[in-house]
């Protein structure tokens, strides 16, 4: 590591699956952007959530902890004020901090501005989402400065699905990276900084600039990946996404719409993807004009994934499969991580938070719970051996607020336990996969007998994950 403490650029997405970026094997989509940081960078090829909604997600994060550990457990509940991120760390040891667009630590909620704890942002930009709901958000406020209104620039034509989004010269993305490019160029000679880039999109409404939406052609698109009836023996609440009975916003129900819907959906998606994409492009070439890239960790993520549609259903939920859990995540930072390095070891996003501690040279406090990548970053360790398991939990979230679940992943088993005592409905079944067999989760082996032993073993596995990642604070000052 640099004797110089590295400026920080970690651009996270909001609902980006880890199969959206054409380096990594889409052929479908637009991210030349992207794909450089891929190829001058470490890409973990499969990196994990530790829980599929944003703010237990982005707790865990942000704190290197685990969701259960930080009591930031579901959407709706304020992060408590003892919690320290990162950034607050950072902060304290001589960075200056920045954020535009989403934070999502606290409720925001029917017009309640998000509480902030003291996460060591100087500059702060708050925008949980695009819509004018708070006075206070950052975005509208800049567009009323241009003399727009959103209502106006969001009456583009749509068809129930799929809208005509705002144009990119006003799109709150393209305004996050402005945000960005303006600190970036005031930091400039001014000593580290971190900046967090933390845009809405992809995540729904499907609402790309009309300009990106023309590049993607929906015929062109796959189809969901989904085989009629194998939800027959799956969870409760996913047969209810399919039917929209208690879906997230009740606008995807899966066996209503027609093909042609859920291929436009896709493209719109990958519309918006690509948009962010330009984004990255443009804060890089930042970076580059100050003469900061080749002393700035750049973080390519997202805070969860998006079914879009696989298995049956959209958007998010009590769900575990690999499209809701799994999300790009890279590193770059140039001459000292290594570069074009795919590395297939199991890592979770609790990882990222101790992995720039250590980068910046600043031991991480008692309490953190992740495990650095620096190894790996470095080559200093193999890119296949980091973890032996994941651990994502949802806790009764939004809509699905009977659903308790915990997903253990391990190289080639995974295993979905849902907890309601009282209702054997939703106790049965849980999710067993075999990945080696069945990498597309179709085929759920919860009550298969031939694998009575494996479901045995995986939920012991679980069950002593769960209980080895209890807070580890306070610490302990002796033996009584």
């Amino acid at each position: 590591m640099s004797d110089e403490k590295p400026n920080i650029l970690w651009i996270c997405t909001d609902q980006q699956r880890y199969d959206t970026i054409a380096s990594l094997g889409n052929e479908l989509i637009n991210t030349p952007n992207i794909d450089r940081l891929v190829n001058g960078g470490v890409a973990f090829t499969r990196a994990y959530v530790q829980s599929p909604v944003c703010s237990p997600s982005r707790a865990s994060f942000l704190t290197g902890r685990y969701p259960r550990t930080t009591r930031c457990r579901q959407n709706g509940q304020d992060i408590p004020p003892t919690e320290r991120l990162v950034t607050r760390i950072l902060a304290d040891h001589g960075y200056t901090c920045g954020l535009s667009g989403k934070l999502h630590l606290g409720s925001c909620e029917n017009g309640r501005v998000e509480p902030r704890i003291d996460d060591g942002y100087d500059a702060f930009y708050w925008s949980h989402h695009p819509q004018p709901d708070w006075k206070e958000n950052a975005y509208t406020q800049w567009l009323e400065f241009k003399g727009q209104v959103w209502e106006k620039l969001y009456a583009g034509p749509g068809d129930g699905y799929v809208k005509e989004g705002v144009p990119t010269e006003y799109h709150q993305t393209t305004w996050c990276a402005n945000m960005a490019i303006d600190f970036i160029k005031e930091q400039n000679e001014a000593g580290p900084w971190c900046y967090t880039f933390n845009c809405f999109d992809p995540h729904h409404p499907f609402d790309p600039p009309p300009e990106y939406m023309k590049r993607y052609n929906p015929d062109d698109m796959p189809l969901p990946k989904y085989r009629k009836g194998e939800l027959d023996d799956k969870p409760i609440f996913q047969r209810r996404d399919h039917k929209s009975a208690h879906n997230e916003s009740g606008e995807f129900p899966f066996d209503k719409m027609t093909d042609e819907n859920k291929q436009s959906i896709t493209a719109a998606y990958y519309a918006m993807i690509e948009l962010i994409d330009d984004s990255v492009g443009r804060m890089l070439a930042a970076l580059e004009k100050t003469g900061q890239l080749d002393n700035t960790i750049v973080i390519f993520m997202s805070d969860h994934g998006e079914m879009l549609g696989d298995h049956g259903f959209y958007l998010k939920g009590p769900h575990f499969y690999e499209q809701a859990v799994r999300v790009p995540l890279i590193f770059s930072w140039p001459g000292h991580f290594k570069e074009d390095l795919k590395a297939d070891a199991l890592v979770e996003l609790v990882d990222i938070a101790p992995t720039l501690l250590e980068a910046a040279g600043i031991d991480p406090p008692e309490g953190m719970q992740g495990k650095s990548l620096s190894g790996m970053l470095t080559g200093k360790e193999r890119p296949d051996n980091h973890r032996d398991s994941i651990l994502c939990e949802y806790y009764n979230s939004w809509q699905h607020k009977d659903a308790y679940g915990t997903m253990l992943r391990t190289k080639d088993k995974k295993i979905c336990v849902y907890h309601s005592p009282g209702n054997p409905e939703i106790e049965e079944p849980g999710e067993l996969y075999d990945l080696s067999m069945d990498p597309e989760e179709f085929t759920n082996l919860w009550n298969n007998p031939g694998y009575a032993e494996v479901k045995c073993e995986m939920m012991r596995k679980a069950f002593d994950r769960s209980v080895l990642t209890m807070d580890p604070l306070p610490v302990r000052l002796g033996e009584f």
